[in-house]
């Protein structure tokens, strides 16, 4: 159990209250509650192969996170004596819907390990059941879950319930968070080869152009020589490539575009309104490089999945950006807790195009979608030049005058 740092330093930072309009109907539904839940997908995006008997990139995994607080003055991150439930929502297998069962049917040409039960992940992981402590949180590592529902309606935005329950196992907190995942890998723009599927004609390409006889040993995991830190491989592989670089540096001159594999036309991976641009391909290369940037920064020594864009590359300036090594995905801030508790999943940080990403930022503070525990819930300018009588007054203390966005895990403000 920790315990989270005074909120001043942040007051100077993220408030505004001199010269901003503050709309008075706000209101911070989570201030009447005694915990909070946090969650979150890792990724914002996985994706998946739509089949498994010829070519495969990715298996069916997803990681969903969560972080319990004690709202208090101050606060506390919870876990010890507390347990964590998750299901996807009219989501309850994966095996038997469309082709994907055969990621189960073909696992032990594709995968080392016994076979898992139909509708279990690579880490034993199924479509609902207890998450895992890990550190002062709960991790659900491995979810096989697919683009496709029990309806059989497909969407890539498929969506996790949490509950977290105390030791009597009443449940005193609840929300919902995207697991997202796409099939829509779109080889078949450039592959094709008369009656040979697209993942056949990338076999054939390869034998032809590297002397290999793929075709011949299907299905083939792209990653047994190309190594891959998506999958957990340790270094390039048995044929000293990454296969980050191995795919981007071939396909950099091709004329493919970010979408093709980071899917998609549809799932669009990027669905930060404040990161997306405005061109087709989620702006992709302003944080990440061209596709021939991406390959060479690998060749020279950078670790794909590992070593990855940094928000202060953009943000440099403002204090608490700087994560260093970590990557934003893992990285803590204010009193320890997941900076993706607050911001929201990357390539999804709030506020998100897609309505099922701002569930939180609406249970906890209602009215707009913004960071959780921004001031420009209300305020016209989140960061402002001064935080100082004004919010006191207003925000300052046990019995403010207004319960602001501070207030989903703080039950006083400082005021000072």
């Amino acid at each position: 159990m920790k315990t989270m740092i005074c909120f001043s330093q942040l007051i100077f930072l993220l408030l505004a209250i001199t010269s901003c309009e503050r709309d008075e109907g706000t209101t911070v539904p989570a201030a009447n509650s005694k915990y909070v839940v946090f969650a979150w997908n890792d990724l914002g995006m996985h994706c998946l192969n739509p089949t498994y008997d010829e070519l495969v990139i990715l298996p069916p995994y997803n990681n969903l996170h969560a972080q319990v607080i004690r709202r208090g003055n101050p606060p506390e991150i919870v876990s010890a004596g507390f347990t964590a439930e998750f299901s996807i929502i009219n989501n309850s297998y994966s095996y038997g819907k469309r082709e994907y069962g055969g990621f189960w049917t073909y696992f032990e040409s594709l995968f080392t390990g016994p076979v898992p039960a139909h509708d279990t992940g690579l880490t034993g992981t199924s479509l609902s059941g207890l998450m895992t402590l890990d550190g002062d949180g709960f991790l659900a590592a491995g979810i096989p879950v697919v683009p496709v529902n029990d309806a059989n309606v497909w969407n890539p935005y498929q969506v996790a319930e949490i509950k977290i329950k105390d030791g009597t196992g009443a449940v005193i907190a609840t929300t919902r968070a995207t697991i997202p995942t796409s099939d829509e890998i779109n080889c078949a723009k450039c592959h094709s080869g008369g009656s040979n599927t697209a993942f056949t004609n990338i076999l054939l390409i390869h034998d032809l152009e590297e002397g290999t006889t793929l075709n011949s040993q299907k299905p083939v995991l792209c990653a047994k020589c190309h190594g891959s830190p998506a999958l957990g491989t340790v270094g390039e592989g048995t044929s000293g490539i990454f296969l980050s670089e191995a795919i981007h540096g071939y396909h950099s001159d091709k004329g493919a575009g970010c979408y093709d594999c980071h899917p998609g036309a549809t799932t669009k991976c990027m669905r930060s309104i404040e990161h997306m641009g405005t061109g087709t391909d989620g702006n992709c290369i302003e944080c990440h490089g061209s596709m021939a940037n991406v390959a060479s920064t690998i060749d020279a020594g950078r670790i794909p999945w590992v070593t990855e864009p940094k928000c202060s590359s953009c943000h440099g300036s403002v204090s608490g950006v700087e994560t260093n090594s970590t990557l934003y995905r893992n990285a803590t801030g204010h009193g320890n807790i997941a900076c993706t508790a607050c911001h929201g999943s990357p390539h999804a940080m709030y506020p998100s195009s897609q309505e099922g990403d701002n569930y939180q930022p609406e249970q906890y503070m209602g009215n707009k979608i913004k960071t959780i525990g921004s001031c420009g819930v209300c305020h016209s300018n989140s960061r402002g030049e001064g935080a100082g009588e004004d919010f006191a007054e207003t925000h300052g203390g046990t019995t403010p005058e207004h319960k602001n966005t501070c207030h989903v895990c703080h039950t006083a403000v400082p005021s000072t």
